[in-house]
């Protein structure tokens, strides 16, 4: 993948393909905003050398997209208010995802220390959903994308009319929403808006990135994936009524066992938790003691 840029917003491929643990950045040239430092580490660093860098924003506040936040540690940082909490300490960080005590969280902090480089950060601005900014060379919508985490944001540089989706990637793999306060109807809702923007070129923040066609069948495909994961959910409760620990073993997201497990299962227990969650309120399961009982 080679960087490219729209006019000035260009777009700097993440390593492996912008594939977890990586994203794909933005860096908008004359304003001096980099967005998601997340993608190549040396790569920043070089940004870091050769350009007026003045600002980090982020799209929220999930690992995979703060992992070089450090090398702009005296930078101004901003973030929507939803999604700047997490930020301010690394237990504060595992609570928004609702992450219990035990073998899953002391892997998860070992892994923020020593593989996404954490430290507390506190934002100097806040990024407002619906407001328009002029950033001097290119003018940038902040479009409110609730449900990957509460205050994801979506940007679009109005001029270039270049889409930043940030964690609404158009993968395979599907959305994610799995943090504590994630919400699957809002997820269909933010990526309907998004569908929607008046774009000519679309970025995601993992695989393949750029896209110079609208994606059209690909937010179908997109939201598709949940669809699949609420029904497979769905049969296997009609089996018989399932403990969460039988759900996760399951592997309704992931497909099969993968190591190290608890990275794994945490992902599984948490996109699952949401599914139970919506059926439950949409009156369609209900908990009994320890297990989900489909009615």
């Amino acid at each position: 993948m080679k960087e490219r840029s729209f006019g000035p917003v260009r777009w700097i491929p993440g390593t492996n393909g912008g594939k977890y643990p990586f994203c794909h950045s933005i860096y908008v040239e004359g304003a001096g905003v980099l967005i998601d430092p997340a993608s190549d580490r040396d790569r920043l660093k070089r940004l870091r050398q050769e350009e007026d860098v003045r600002e980090v924003w982020l799209s929220h506040w999930h690992e995979d997209h703060i992992m070089h936040l450090d090398l702009f540690d005296d930078l101004p940082l901003r973030i929507s208010e939803a999604d700047a909490p997490p930020l301010a300490g690394l237990e504060a960080f595992l609570d928004a995802y609702g992450m219990p005590e035990g073998d899953e969280r002391e892997h998860w902090r070992k892994l923020m220390l020593e593989q996404f480089h954490f430290r507390p950060r506190r934002p100097r601005g806040i990024l407002e959903g619906g407001d328009r900014v002029d950033l001097g060379t290119v003018t940038v919508e902040l479009i409110p994308t609730p449900g990957h985490t509460p205050g994801h944001m979506a940007f679009f540089f109005v001029e270039p009319r270049v889409l930043f989706l940030g964690d609404y990637d158009l993968t395979s793999f599907g959305p994610w929403y799995g943090d504590r306060d994630s919400r699957i109807p809002d997820v269909i809702t933010s990526v309907e808006a998004l569908r929607k923007v008046p774009a000519k070129v679309w970025i995601a923040g993992h695989g393949r990135g750029l896209f110079e066609e609208d994606p059209k069948g690909l937010w179908d495909r997109y939201l598709e994936v949940v669809h699949t994961r609420e029904r497979k959910l769905l049969e296997l409760l009609a089996q018989r009524p399932r403990t969460m620990e039988e759900i996760i073993e399951a592997w309704i997201v992931y497909g099969r066992p993968r190591e190290p497990k608890a990275f794994f299962a945490f992902g599984e227990r948490a996109i699952m938790g949401k599914h139970l969650e919506d059926l439950m309120e949409r009156g369609r399961v209900v908990r009994e003691g320890n297990r989900f009982v489909l009615l």
